[in-house]
């Protein structure tokens, strides 16, 4: 989980007030994001509650869903330096977080850094499962700390940074699943359906006719950096501190009551499930104009912040059992 930019502590009264501020900013944001991505309001939502949770998205869907105009619309809406890198077998990890190059200047040499297109603040990783895991090591620093190792020398990145990846759940032609540990680093994974009839039918004719659509900014990288300050401070009551604990570990089979997990899942969600959870239940009461999260907000992301974290053994392969499945069963025990 990405450390979050800590602000100074406000008063009670100061911090309903700023956190009532910010769920009209983000409405705004949404809305702006709304008029250029058709029929994928879910999507927006989710996208946005990462970002504004100081974390990191992965985007899973077919081509053609607009998950790459999904990422540029929201580097221009939330105001964000925004570089794209297209992931293919043969990417190397210089060719993400840079490297050194031999300069001689008047007879003199050195090594000089050249930053890579992981050096701005919103990074579309398209088709992230194509690289080769070595390349995909690259970004689990970056992802982390917010900065690369080069040389032996340590490159800060800009701030905010985030990363919002994309995935073709279908072809699995020379393509390497990512690594536990980097899904685990991506603060929620977003499922990416097709759109209503009603919004294919906006969509056709929005691009296909003479004018097109442009995203406006609403907020700036300072403005985004201080809301995902401010998500820190928003209080949790202890109901739901005490159902995202239950569903977390309710999803190990170590420590588990519940049949279908003991039986049928290898290994569960870790710490950051849980704190992804209370991060992204803040965001959404944010965008959803309350300003505290409540249980629903933990059921509806419950899905997004652990089917990346868990695994099903082959006891739930040969019975039929979906990850899904096993997840609702979770989302039931909150009550």
């Amino acid at each position: 989980m990405p450390a979050g930019t800590e602000g100074a502590a406000l008063s009670p009264e100061r911090a309903l007030e700023r956190l009532d501020a910010l769920g009209a900013r983000m409405a705004k944001a949404r809305a702006a994001i709304g008029a250029v991505i058709f029929g994928q309001e879910q999507v927006v939502e989710q996208t946005l509650i990462a970002v504004l949770s100081g974390g990191h998205a992965l985007l899973i869907g077919v081509p053609g869903l607009g998950k790459s105009r999904l990422v540029e619309t929201m580097g221009t809406v939330l105001g964000l330096d925004t570089k794209r890198v297209q992931f293919t077998p043969d990417l190397m990890p210089a060719d993400i977080v840079g490297g050194e190059v031999l300069d001689e200047i008047e007879g003199r040499r050195s090594f000089r850094f050249v930053p890579g297109p992981v050096f701005c603040q919103l990074l579309m990783a398209d088709e992230i499962n194509r690289a080769s895991p070595r390349t995909q090591s690259a970004l689990l620093q970056s992802m982390q700390e917010h900065r690369v190792a080069i040389a032996g020398v340590e490159h800060v990145l800009p701030t905010p940074f985030h990363v919002l990846a994309t995935q073709n759940p279908i072809e699995q032609e020379g393509t390497y699943p990512l690594p536990e540990a980097q899904l685990d680093r991506f603060l929620l994974a977003i499922d990416i359906g097709y759109p209503t009839l009603e919004a294919e039918r906006a969509m056709l004719l929005a691009t296909t006719g003479a004018a097109t659509q442009i995203a406006e900014a609403v907020l700036s990288a300072a403005e985004l950096i201080e809301a995902q300050a401010l998500i820190r401070q928003m209080p949790v009551g202890e109901k739901v501190v005490d159902a995202i604990l239950a569903m977390v570990r309710g999803g190990r089979p170590e420590s588990t009551d519940i049949d279908v997990v003991s039986h049928h899942v290898a290994w569960g969600p870790g710490p950051r499930a849980a704190q992804a959870l209370m991060l992204a239940s803040r965001a959404r009461a944010i965008l959803d104009g309350r300003l505290t999260p409540s249980l629903d907000d933990v059921a509806v992301l419950a899905g997004p912040v652990l089917r990346h974290r868990m695994a099903l053994n082959f006891s739930a392969r040969a019975d039929g059992v979906a990850l899904d499945e096993v997840i609702g069963r979770l989302v039931e025990r909150l009550g």
